[in-house]
C-alpha cells in the first residue's frame, strides 16, 4: 500500500486539510481520498480535478530518477471523475503536476520511482494554460526556496497545493478550468527562532520545534476589465480550443484567505501563518511577487 500523506512527518503535528464537502456554489462535494507514495489527492469527484494534494518532501534525500511521461488512470477511481487524456489533446493545455514530479521522489530507490510514476496519474494532473509566463518559473520555484529557508529542519517540508473551484470557471469539453491555483508551505522553526524576512538570521534560544507556513496563489484569469472576455470565452469554446486565459500572477496571501477560498478548514496552518499579522499593520492583505526575494517567511 502506498504511504501517503505522513501528518506526523515534520517535527510538529501538521494535519491533511480536508475540504468541508461544499463547494463555492453551495452545492455538496463529494471528496476521494486516493494515497500515493509520499503524498495524498483529494479528488473531488464531481469537477473531476484534485481539490487538494498533500505531500512530504525529503529535500536531503531526493532521489534522480527518470522523468517518463505515463499519464495513466487511477483504477481505483471511475473514469468518469476523473479529467483524463481527452482533455488535453490536440490543443495547448498542459497537464500540470500539482504534487511536483520531483517532491515524492526520494527514499529507497524502489520508493522513489513508485512516487515518481504515481505523480503521473491524471488524478495529480490540473489543465493550465501552456504559454505561462516569468510566474511559471517564480511558481515552481516556490517549494525550493522555502526548502533552502527551511535547511534547519534538514529540508524537510510538507506542502499543500490545489486549484481554486468557482462556479464561473469555464466550461471546456465537460470540466471547468480553474483560473487560480494555490499552495501552501509548511515546516517546522525552533520557537525561540524568529525572523522577520527570507535573509533574515535566527534569534532566541532553540526550544520546542513549533509549525511554521506560508501561502501563495497563482491567478490565470483575465485582467478585470475585459469587455470581451465573454465573447472570446465562446468563440474559443466552439472551435474546441481551451478559454482564453490571462496574465499569470503570483501573490504570498494569508493562509486564512485561501482556507476560505478553497472551503477547506486548516487552522494549524492558519495559527502557522507568520505573514498576516505584519500585513495587517501595513493595511494590506495580499502581495503580488514578481521574485522569490519578495518571499515572507
Amino acid at each position: 500500500m502506498p504511504s501517503g500523506f505522513d501528518p506526523a512527518f515534520l517535527d510538529a503535528p501538521c494535519p491533511l486539510p480536508v475540504p468541508d464537502g461544499q463547494g463555492a456554489d453551495g452545492t455538496s462535494r463529494l471528496i476521494r481520498h486516493l494515497d500515493y507514495e509520499h503524498f495524498t489527492v483529494l479528488l473531488d469527484a464531481d469537477r473531476r480535478l484534485a481539490a487538494l494534494t498533500a505531500v512530504n518532501i525529503d529535500g536531503g534525500t531526493l532521489a534522480d530518477v527518470p522523468r517518463g511521461d505515463d499519464w495513466h488512470l487511477d483504477e481505483r477511481v471511475p473514469a468518469d471523475e476523473q479529467a483524463g487524456p481527452a482533455l488535453y489533446a490536440r490543443n495547448d493545455l498542459d497537464r500540470g503536476h500539482l504534487v511536483r514530479r520531483r517532491d515524492p521522489v526520494w527514499g529507497a530507490p524502489e520508493v522513489a520511482r513508485r512516487a515518481n510514476s504515481d505523480t503521473f496519474a491524471y488524478t495529480n494532473a490540473a489543465p493550465q494554460a501552456a504559454g505561462f509566463n516569468q510566474s511559471k518559473e517564480l511558481w515552481n520555484g516556490l517549494e525550493d526556496h522555502v526548502l533552502a529557508y527551511a535547511d534547519a529542519n534538514d529540508l524537510r517540508l510538507s506542502v499543500f497545493t490545489g486549484p481554486v473551484f468557482a462556479p464561473t470557471d469555464a466550461v471546456y469539453r465537460g470540466i471547468r478550468i480553474p483560473e487560480r491555483f494555490w499552495k501552501i508551505a509548511a515546516w517546522t522553526a525552533d520557537a525561540g527562532t524568529a525572523t522577520s524576512s527570507t535573509t533574515g538570521t535566527g534569534t532566541g534560544t532553540a526550544s520546542t520545534p513549533r509549525l511554521r507556513a506560508a501561502g501563495f496563489l497563482l491567478d490565470q484569469s483575465p485582467q478585470l476589465g475585459d469587455l470581451d472576455l465573454d465573447e472570446a470565452r465562446a468563440s474559443a469554446l466552439a472551435r474546441d480550443e481551451p478559454p482564453p486565459l490571462g496574465p499569470f500572477r503570483t501573490f504570498q496571501a494569508p493562509i486564512a484567505d485561501i482556507a476560505a477560498l478553497v472551503h477547506a478548514p486548516m487552522p494549524d496552518l492558519v495559527a502557522a501563518d507568520g505573514y498576516l499579522a505584519p500585513l495587517r499593520a501595513a493595511g494590506r492583505r495580499w502581495t503580488r511577487l514578481d521574485s522569490l526575494t519578495q518571499i515572507r517567511l
